[in-house]
C-alpha cells in the first residue's frame, strides 16, 4: 500500500492519512485489499469495453431496454395470441440476461469467496423471486436501471481519474543544468540536490530551489492561485511549478524531484478519493451483519403472516418480501432515490449550481463553516487602478501619459491595468532608450531625462528620495520618478466581486462562520476580509497550509465547505465535507474534485446551494413527520 502524507512548509511530515491509520487494523487491511481489487477488476472491464467504443459499453442495456419495452407493449397495448406461456417467459429472460448476468456472476464470485450475503446476492434473490411470482417486467427493470447507473458512475469516476492524471504533465520531464561551463539536458527526476538549473523565460521550474540570479519574476499561479507575478531576488526560495517570466534565471536545487511542492499538490489531488474511503470501508464492514439480517427479515415477512393473517396468500407476501429486499439493497438506491432529492438537484441546476450527488445536499444542509479562497472566489482576479497620488509639481503634467506609453512595452497585468485607466497611448511620446529591470520595473530616457516606473526597490537603486513608504499597503504600489524627482505612485488592486459582501452576509444570517485562506500577502487578505466582514482570514499560504488550516477545523468535529477555483485549491477541496468549485474560471482538476460546481462564479450561489440543501432536508422532514 502507498502511504500519502501531508507536509508543512518546510517539508516535514505532519500526519499520516486516516486511511493509513485504518490500515493498521487487520480487518480494515483485508477490506481495503478486497475493495481495491474489486474496483480494479471492474474498472479494467469498463476500460476494455470503452476501447471498443461507447456503443459497445451501452449495448447490453440497449438490448435489454428494447426487449423490455417490446414485451411491455405486447402485454399492455398490442395483444397477440403467441406472446404468452413459455415464449413470454423466455422473452423476459432474454431481456434480463444482458444486464442481469453480470450481477449474477458477481454474486456467484462473492459466494466463492465466502461472502454469501453480498449486495449482489440481494439483487439476484429479489429479481429471481420476481420471476417466480410472474412479475417479469419489474425483475428486468431493477437490473436495467442498476446497470445504467453503474455505467454512468464508472464513466464519471474514470473521467476524474483521467483529468487528475493529466495534471502530472504539468511537471517538466527534462531540465537544463549547468555543469561548470557545460550545459546539459537531463531528466528532472535525475537532478541532484545542489545542481544549478538554467531557466529560460517562459520555462516552468521542475524542482524547488533558491535563486542565484540577482532578480527574476515568476508566475506562481500553479502554487498560490494568485495571478500577479512574484518578483524574486538572489537567495529567495523558488518552487517547482513557478514559471520564469522575463530573463534567464539560475536556480540551485534544494529538494529532490519527488519532494517538490508541486509534486505534493499533485499527490494530494491524485489520492483525494482515498481520504474519503474509511466511511465506505465502514459501510462494507457493516454490511457483513446488515445483509444477512435483511434476508432473515425478508423470509420472516413472507412466512410469519401465515400464523397471524386469516386470508394469507403466499404470493402476496412473497411479493412484499421481495419489495423489502429491493428497497434494503444498496444497489437499489439507483432506482429508489426519493423524488425530493431530484427536486433539490434540479432546483440547483436551474440556478447554475451542479451538485454531483444527492448525498451532498444533506452535507450542504449541515455545514457550519465556509472556507473560501480569495482570488477568483471573492475577487475578480482582474487588476485595476485603485488610486493615483501625484506630487504637487506633477499634477498638471503629462506624467501619466508617459507612464502609459512606457508600460505599453510590458505584458505585465499591472501595465494592462494602467493602460485601461489612462486610455489610448500618446504616440507623440518617443523614448530614446527603454529597459526592463526584472523584479523592479521599467527605466527609459526621453529628451535626455530619465523616467522610472516600478517598485520602491527601483527608486532606492537609482537614488530617488521619497516620503512615502507603503510597506503595509493593501494594494500593489507602482512608483514614478522623472528626472531624478519622485513624481508619485499608482495603486493597483484586484477588485472585490460586487456580490461577495452579500454572499458573506447571507452566510452569517444562516449562522455559518466564514473563513478566507489565500496565497496573497497578509495585508491584502486582511483588507478584503475587513471589507467583506469575514470572520477569520489567513494569508501567504501554500496549498498544504490550506489543508492544515481546514484539517484543524475538521478535527474539532465541525463540518466544512471549501470554495476555490485554482489547481492549488483541489487538495483542500478534496478533504472537506463539501468541496465547492467556481466553474467559470476554475481549473479542470478543481471542478472534477469538487462535490458542487458553481457554473457562473457568482459568490451568492454559495449560500444559495446551502439553502437548497436545507430546503430539501426540510421536505423530507415533512414527508416523514
Amino acid at each position: 500500500m502507498e502511504h500519502h502524507h501531508v507536509f508543512d512548509a518546510d517539508g516535514r511530515q505532519l500526519c499520516c492519512t486516516l486511511e493509513e491509520k485504518i490500515y493498521n487494523n487487520a480487518d480494515a487491511k483485508q477490506l481495503i485489499s478486497n475493495s481495491r481489487k474489486d474496483a480494479h477488476d471492474h474498472d479494467h472491464g469498463v476500460e476494455e469495453q470503452l476501447e471498443k467504443g461507447w456503443l459497445h459499453l451501452f449495448l447490453p442495456s440497449i438490448i435489454s431496454l428494447v426487449l423490455l419495452m417490446t414485451a411491455i407493449a405486447m402485454d399492455q397495448w398490442v395483444r397477440t395470441g403467441w406472446f404468452e406461456g413459455w415464449i413470454r417467459t423466455l422473452w423476459y429472460v432474454a431481456a434480463y440476461l444482458p444486464v442481469g448476468w453480470p450481477v449474477v456472476r458477481e454474486a456467484l464470485e462473492s459466494v466463492a469467496k465466502g461472502e454469501i450475503f453480498s449486495e449482489f446476492m440481494l439483487m439476484v434473490i429479489a429479481t429471481v423471486g420476481a420471476f417466480a411470482i410472474g412479475e417479469y417486467p419489474e425483475a428486468v427493470a431493477v437490473m436495467l436501471f442498476y446497470a445504467v447507473g453503474e455505467i454512468f458512475q464508472t464513466l464519471a469516476v474514470r473521467r476524474v481519474k483521467t483529468n487528475i492524471n493529466s495534471l502530472l504533465d504539468q511537471r517538466p520531464d527534462k531540465v537544463t543544468i549547468m555543469d561548470g561551463e557545460e550545459v546539459l539536458t537531463v531528466h528532472a527526476e535525475d537532478v541532484e540536490v545542489k545542481s544549478v538549473i538554467r531557466l529560460k523565460p517562459g520555462e516552468k521550474l521542475a524542482l524547488d530551489g533558491v535563486l542565484l540570479t540577482d532578480n527574476a519574476a515568476f508566475n506562481t499561479a500553479a502554487l498560490t492561485g494568485e495571478s500577479q507575478p512574484d518578483a524574486k531576488s538572489r537567495g529567495d526560495v523558488v518552487l517547482a511549478g513557478m514559471i520564469n517570466l522575463n530573463s534567464v534565471a539560475l536556480v540551485q536545487v534544494t529538494t529532490a524531484y519527488e519532494d517538490s511542492k508541486l509534486s505534493k499538490i499533485l499527490e494530494m489531488v491524485q489520492h483525494a478519493a482515498s481520504r474519503k474511503a474509511p466511511t465506505e470501508l465502514f459501510i462494507r464492514k457493516f454490511a457483513r451483519y446488515y445483509t444477512p439480517a435483511v434476508v432473515v427479515l425478508a423470509v420472516a415477512i413472507c412466512l410469519f403472516p401465515y400464523f397471524f393473517v386469516s386470508d394469507y396468500v403466499f404470493n402476496d407476501w412473497l411479493y412484499r418480501a421481495l419489495i423489502f429486499l429491493v428497497i434494503s439493497c444498496p444497489c437499489a438506491l439507483v432506482i429508489s432515490i426519493p423524488l425530493g432529492y431530484f427536486g433539490g438537484i434540479g432546483a440547483a441546476s436551474r440556478n447554475g449550481i451542479l451538485i454531483k450527488g444527492s448525498n451532498f445536499l444533506d452535507a450542504l444542509a449541515s455545514i457550519q463553516n465556509v472556507v473560501m479562497d480569495k482570488t477568483g472566489t471573492l475577487t475578480e482576479g482582474v487588476f485595476k487602478v485603485h488610486d493615483v497620488v501625484l506630487e504637487p509639481g506633477f499634477v498638471d503634467s503629462d506624467i501619466l501619459d508617459k507612464v502609459n506609453a512606457l508600460e505599453h512595452i510590458s505584458t505585465h497585468p499591472v501595465a494592462t491595468a494602467i493602460h485601461e485607466y489612462v486610455g489610448p497611448i500618446d504616440t507623440s511620446i518617443k523614448f530614446n532608450t527603454t529597459e526592463e529591470i526584472p523584479g523592479q520595473g521599467l527605466r527609459a530616457m526621453i529628451d535626455g531625462k530619465e523616467i522610472l516606473v516600478g517598485n520602491f526597490r527601483l527608486m532606492d537603486n537609482y537614488g530617488i528620495n521619497y516620503v512615502h513608504k507603503l510597506d503595509d499597503a493593501v494594494f500593489t504600489v507602482i512608483c514614478i520618478a522623472f528626472d531624478g524627482v519622485f513624481a508619485g505612485y499608482i495603486t493597483i488592486a484586484d477588485s472585490i466581486k460586487q456580490e461577495a459582501k452579500e454572499a458573506v452576509r447571507q452566510l452569517h444570517n444562516a449562522n455559518i462562520k466564514t473563513i478566507m485562506l489565500s496565497g496573497d500577502k497578509a495585508s491584502v487578505v486582511n483588507y478584503v476580509a475587513e471589507k467583506l466582514h469575514i470572520d477569520q482570514a489567513h494569508g501567504e499560504l501554500l496549498p498544504e497550509d490550506k489543508v492544515n488550516k481546514v484539517k484543524s477545523i475538521l478535527d474539532k468535529g465541525e463540518s466544512v465547505a471549501f470554495v476555490g477555483d485554482g489547481l492549488n485549491d483541489a487538495p483542500v477541496i478534496a478533504i472537506c465535507d463539501v468541496g465547492i468549485a467556481m466553474g467559470g474560471l476554475g481549473s479542470d482538476a478543481t471542478i472534477e474534485t469538487a462535490d458542487v460546481v458553481i457554473q457562473d462564479d457568482l459568490a451568492t450561489k454559495i449560500p444559495m446551494a446551502i439553502r437548497i440543501g436545507k430546503e430539501t432536508k426540510k421536505l423530507f422532514g415533512r414527508m416523514y413527520s
